[in-house]
């Protein structure tokens, strides 16, 4: 039974939950930029360099077809992908250092600033 109650605590933290909402979501997101690559960006590129379908890009080697195009698609993906979570996690990071560059309150005066004060005061009233 302690095995079980220990794999229930562990699937319950919140680090492994956020982590599986986490794959959930990049594996959709990455679909998208799939869609996005593939039928608006990849034959928009082809268009600019003459008609060219990377899909159909391969060379024959022998009796093999190494189909770079392909590849190169799926780096134009990568970037992209790589592109869209760098600038989510710079304006993330920019959210948290506003969080922290609020100004703190003042601190109250010191001991001594307390005393000084008491004194000037003293002095002042006679």
């Amino acid at each position: 039974m302690s095995f079980i109650k220990e794999f229930k605590e562990f699937a319950m933290k919140g680090n492994v939950i956020d982590m599986a909402v986490g794959i959930v979501i990049g594996a959709a997101f990455g679909k998208i930029v799939s869609a996005l690559v593939n039928n608006i960006i990849m034959p928009l590129v082809g268009i600019l360099i003459g008609g060219l379908d990377f899909k159909n890009l391969k060379i024959t080697v022998g009796n093999a077809e190494v189909g770079y195009g392909i590849f190169i698609q799926t780096i134009v993906e990568f970037i992209i992908v790589a592109f869209a979570i760098f600038l989510l996690i710079k304006a993330i990071n920019r959210m948290k250092r506003k969080k922290e560059e609020a100004p703190a309150p003042p601190p109250g005066p010191t001991n001594e600033e307390k005393l000084l004060m008491e004194i000037r005061d003293a002095l002042k009233s006679k």
